[in-house]
């Protein structure tokens, strides 16, 4: 139940980023350059999360980085190379959030609430598809309902 729904919220955000760009050529008021350009990256994005949620791809691209790790004899290090994606994707993320900060900057409040919500799952989304034991562990230790 819980895919279908974030499939059912990646299509709803994805028609409503579509619904606004459609509004922009038919009012002939463009947007800046560079706002036009995050809103179009951002649907393509929420597209493919959308497909890639369905399809299940985050698991075939795990299990070949299993196999993969297993026969090259690196499977009992994999923790260190985890930190370091987990490290690479935050520092990836925040270079990101910035650049495209500095580029919207100026933009209506809705686009940078937009860019930084647009970061945020990005960055969770690659984290967990990457699917760490321990990344796991964490998120299933401290569900969403027992915040306080």
């Amino acid at each position: 139940m819980g895919g279908w729904l974030t499939v059912l919220l990646y299509g709803v955000a994805g028609w409503t980023t579509w619904r606004l760009l459609r509004g922009w050529k038919e009012s002939q008021t463009c947007a800046p350059r560079y706002e036009h350009w995050f809103w179009r990256v951002l649907l393509i994005g929420l597209t493919l999360l959308g497909i890639n949620k369905q399809l299940d791809l985050q698991s075939a691209f795990t299990e070949i980085g299993r196999i993969l790790a297993d026969r090259q004899g690196w499977y009992a290090d994999r923790r260190q190379l985890q930190m370091a994606f987990i490290a690479g994707v935050a520092m990836m993320g925040l270079t990101l959030f910035a650049v495209t900060l500095h580029l919207t900057w100026g933009a209506p409040a809705s686009t940078l609430w937009a860019l930084l919500g647009g970061t945020g799952l990005l960055v969770f989304v690659i984290i967990r598809a990457a699917s760490f034991h321990h990344v796991d562990e964490v998120l299933v230790l401290c569900p969403v309902n027992n915040w306080h």
